[in-house]
Parts: C-alpha cells; structure tokens; sequence
C-alpha cells in the first residue's frame, strides 16, 4: 500500500516520452514564473495578499463561463480579473473598504463558477483543471496570449516600478510629492488581475497565492533590499512552478499539491534563515551595549 502510494505522488516510468507533452507547460510555468515573482513583492508591500484571492475567485468565474458558452477560456478569465481588480482598485482605496469589497467578491465570484461548471455538460477534467490547474493543456495558441500577456505586465511593472514603489512604501508622502497614487494603484490592479488571469491556467484558481504571494513573502524573510527581493521572488517562483510540473508529470497527479509544497516548504526554509539573521544582529546589539558603556566609563 505505501508502495503504490508513493509511485502514484513520485512515478517516473517513461518520463522522458511524457515530457515531451509539456514542453509548453515548462516554458509558461518558467515566464509565470518570472510575472509572479516580479509582482509578489508589490503584492506584499501594499498588502493585497487576500485581494489576489478576491480577483482569483472571479477569474475563476470568467473562465468557467467562458468553458459553459463555448467562449476562449483565457478571454474569460482575463475579463473576469480586470472587472474584479477594477472594483477594488476604485471602490478599496483604503485598506479595511478593500478587505471587505473583497470579502464580498470572493464568494460572489467563487459561487458564479461552481453554478457555470455546474451547468457545463463537458469533460470534468475541464472543470476540475480551472480550480487546481493543468500541465498538458497549453497548446501554442495559449502559450503565444500567455506570452503576450506576460510581456504587457512585465513591460508594465517596469514603466511604474519607481512610482509605485514610492507609493507602496508611504502613500500619503507620494501624493504630497505630487504622485498620482490613485491611478497607480488602479493600474497596479489593473496588471496584477491580468497576472492572476495567466497563473489560473497553470496553477488554478485556489492555488494562484501560491505563485503570487509565497516566493515574494520567502523573500522578503531573507532580505529587505529592493534589488535582491524582486530577484530572489523570481527565483523561488520558477523554482515552484517548473518544479512542480516535472514532479507532477512523474505521478500524473494534478500540479497543483506539487507547486505549493515546493513554494511552502521554500518559505519554510527562509523563514528561518530570516530569524537566524535577526538573532544574530539581536545579540550583537545586545553585545555592544557594555562595550560602548566601558568605553564611555574609561575616557571619562
């Protein structure tokens, strides 16, 4: 029984035929990779780690739509992204009117898609792909939108990344300076609901944090510079995603529990790398006190 548990999570009988079928799933997981890795870090600075979810559940609900009336699955959840982070982007400029306009769209959206998948008539691997993601389904047609979608958000990011860095970091000190931290924000939004439209069709509506917010919250545990964060969330990302479609193309299992074990055991692993870091400059200030207080007592 353990044995046939363990070959079933780990099988790599033939794996060398069978990654041939997701030669396209690797590439797209590799470039999700990097889209996620460079917006986590805004994602955690602004604290949007629960709206990711909100702009997940109705993208999750564009795309289930779109699968019931026969409409291109990657159209309706990009529509459903933007309508969700353009309602939160306008209506939750501040952080408890967000946290409840996301409260409410979470399970309006997430409702929606189980009544469309509910009244779609077709094979169930369809249905069950949207909410924990697929590694055989990305043909050339969907890596090309997924690429030209992932080059608008990088090519995006870049364009805002000094603003909005600002703003994340002291929004009231950024209007002051004459910043328009309103439409940043909206466009922020606007690029983070396209980014978790793309990561749906990888990793799954219910597991789109794990590609959005855990490589930038790992981190952001090891490091607090600007330059090395985006870097090592890019990083921890690809590792994730690329990671868990070879793994789970060895088992046939669905990617999903293979992504976010990797993504949580590599916050695991820099979370205490982080206290470590941080116990050792405690006991270093603690150290210094008495040496400073000696110095200070003999030159007096």
């Amino acid at each position: 029984m353990s044995g046939d548990f363990w070959s079933q999570i780990f099988g790599f009988a033939n794996y060398g035929e069978l990654l041939v079928l997701v030669h396209n799933s690797i590439i797209a997981g590799a470039i999700l990779g990097v889209v996620g890795g460079l917006i986590g870090p805004f994602v955690m600075t602004r604290d949007l780690a629960f709206a990711v979810h909100g702009v997940s559940e109705l993208s999750f609900a564009g795309a289930s739509a779109a699968l019931l009336f026969g409409v291109n699955v990657v159209t309706g959840s990009i529509a459903g992204s933007l309508l969700a982070a353009l309602l939160i982007g306008v209506l939750g400029s501040r952080a408890r009117e967000r946290n409840s306009i996301v409260a409410v769209l979470t399970p309006f959206g997430l409702g929606l898609g189980i009544l469309f998948l509910a009244l779609y008539k077709g094979r169930s691997a369809n249905k069950f792909g949207l909410l924990t993601g697929q590694i055989v389904s990305v043909d050339n047609p969907q890596l090309l939108m997924l690429v030209i979608i992932s080059l608008v958000v990088i090519a995006g990011l870049l364009f805002v990344w000094r603003p909005l860095s600002f703003a994340s970091v002291d929004a009231d000190v950024a209007r002051a300076k004459g910043l328009p931290v309103s439409g940043i924000s909206i466009a922020f939004m606007v690029l983070l609901g396209l980014a978790t439209a793309v990561s749906i069709q990888i990793v799954g509506a219910l597991l789109v944090l794990s590609l959005l917010v855990t490589p930038a919250a790992a981190a952001m545990r090891v490091t607090a510079s600007p330059f090395l964060t985006p870097l090592l969330s890019v990083a921890f990302a690809v590792t994730s995603v690329v990671g868990g479609i070879l793994l789970a193309l060895g088992g046939g299992l669905p990617i999903s529990p293979y992504v976010t074990t990797i993504s949580f055991l590599i916050y695991v692993v820099c979370r205490i790398i982080g206290s470590r870091q941080r116990r050792r400059g405690n006991n270093g200030r603690t150290l210094s006190a008495p040496v400073v207080s000696t110095l200070g007592g003999g030159h007096e």
